[in-house]
């Protein structure tokens, strides 16, 4: 059975009824364990919770009870204390000390993990360092492959290590901002003018991000490219002598294949992060494409409330200032200078484009291509010129088609009657059947539930009568699998049984 698939019994203390009970054992225990101290009396834990004021009436038949329920989780191990045993009765009354299991340490410190998380949003960051970092890793491992590894196997695990952990770093920490700057509070929070205190910072930190990533990852692309397969081969040797040679008494189940095999699918996870494949864009162009898309939209945003503030904003100063200097005219020729200085030309046309516009505030007109725009005389007179066409007879391409169309039916129907016997189809009498024919089977079905008398004219011409018995359950088997359905009859009116 796929682990997968195995229920998770080590998790059953987090939502049991004593929940607070388990959980504040557990958590002690994995205290104790970062702290190097594995194996705690029953005794250490009882004076702990009762030291807790929310467990200040805590019985010690109580923490016995818990503890046996949770070495029947496996989530702690009872060993049998025999060395304070002074009396035949102490040893009879097999005091233990416990220790927790590997899957609840870990249990536990995932928790730890997602309890310092702030809210229900992302965290994450755009962190530059690490690409240099990562750089500087498969930098080093290169020069190791070129020198010979002639160095100890644990050498190269470290480099290994130092490798994944820095990409790493950068996959979840990118993926989590990007899901933070996407979040739906996040997006709403752009749209208020409080938003407008933070724009410069936002751009700088993602323009920044943007030109760093642009230098570092060419790096590594080609350092990516340069370290192929068979180079790396010996490398991955290296690292199966050294995690071989770690002594284990348990037998794993794994062999140096898997572990070869384990190495080759990271680093290909790796290639496929920056480098992509034929069929998918690499993760590195997408995370570009994001960033400036996120800078796109927070300009988006800043120009709206722009707009909406200076919508907003009353305008009677300013025109008690322009009416001002219109009064100060000594000409009426003057105040049509002015008035073409302050409003512009007044029978000037505009033309509104659907095409060619962008985003970008401080982009100029002339910089944009040029659109060419055909304009049609505005009266109800004028008709586009249209060339005259001949017609074309389509008489010989009906007629096949309609004889290919018969053809096929006349096939069909063929097929159908393959499964009759003297006029009626029973499901349960049916052998394995095409998937075509199970499809017209059902269709049927579906057609004959919605007429009264549960009959049904197919498109071969026939009358078929569709009797449903939902007491007997089938098996209607076919290539591509097995249906459970109810039993049903067939019976075709007007066919000659031959």
């Amino acid at each position: 059975m796929d682990v997968t698939m195995k229920k998770v019994v080590e998790a059953s203390y987090l939502t049991a009824d004593s929940a607070a009970h388990y959980r504040t054992i557990l958590r002690y225990f994995y205290h104790q364990h970062e702290r190097m101290r594995d194996f705690i009396t029953p005794e250490e834990i009882f004076n702990y919770m009762r030291s807790i004021p929310a467990f200040y009436d805590y019985q010690e038949e109580q923490l016995h009870m818990q503890l046996a329920q949770l070495v029947k989780w496996n989530n702690l191990i009872a060993r049998q204390d025999m060395t304070n045993a002074k009396t035949v009765e102490e040893y009879k009354k097999k005091r233990f000390r416990y220790q927790s299991t590997p899957y609840t340490i870990e249990i536990e410190r995932m928790l730890v993990v997602l309890e310092q998380k702030v809210g229900d949003t992302f965290q994450g960051s755009l962190e530059r360092s690490q690409f240099d970092r990562l750089l500087q890793a498969l930098t080093n491992l290169q020069k190791e492959i070129d020198e010979g590894l002639t160095k100890e196997s644990e050498e190269y695990m470290r480099i290994w290590e130092d490798v994944f952990r820095y990409f790493q770093t950068i996959r979840t920490s990118t993926a989590d901002y990007i899901a933070y700057i996407n979040s739906e509070q996040t997006d709403q929070r752009m749209q208020t003018e409080a938003f407008l205190v933070y724009k410069n910072q936002f751009t700088t930190y993602l323009r920044d991000f943007i030109v760093s990533l642009q230098k570092t990852s060419l790096q590594i692309v080609e350092r990516l490219h340069e370290l192929t397969s068979l180079k790396l081969e010996t490398f991955f040797q290296k690292l199966v002598e050294h995690r071989g040679s770690i002594p284990r008494i348990e037998n794993v189940g794994s062999s140096a294949e898997d572990w070869l095999q384990e190495y080759h699918e990271y680093w290909n996870s790796l290639k496929q992060w920056f480098l992509g494949s034929d069929t998918q864009k690499s993760e590195l162009d997408v995370l570009q494409w994001q960033t400036n898309e996120m800078i796109r939209r927070m300009t988006r945003y800043v120009q709206r409330i722009g707009e909406r503030q200076h919508h907003f904003r009353s305008r009677r100063n300013d025109y008690l200032h322009l009416a001002k200097w219109f009064s100060h005219c000594s000409s009426l020729d003057e105040a049509h200078h002015l008035s073409s200085v302050v409003f512009g030309a007044m029978t000037i046309q505009h033309l509104q484009l659907e095409a060619g516009t962008t985003d970008n505030l401080h982009a100029d007109t002339w910089e944009e291509d040029p659109v060419l725009l055909t304009i049609k005389p505005r009266t109800n007179r004028y008709r586009e010129k249209t060339k005259p066409g001949a017609m074309i007879s389509n008489t010989e391409k009906k007629r096949k088609q309609r004889e290919e169309y018969l053809q096929e039916r006349k096939k069909e129907k063929a097929l159908i009657q393959q499964y009759m016997t003297e006029g009626v189809i029973q499901l349960s009498t049916l052998p394995k059947v095409d998937p075509f024919i199970r499809k017209v089977l059902l269709s049927w079905i579906g057609k004959s539930m919605a007429s009264k008398d549960q009959k049904v004219k197919t498109d071969y011409g026939l009358v078929v009568k569709v009797t449903i018995s939902k007491e007997k359950i089938i098996s209607l088997e076919s290539d591509d699998g097995i249906l459970k359905m109810p039993e049903v009859r067939f019976e075709f009116e007007g066919l000659e049984v031959k």
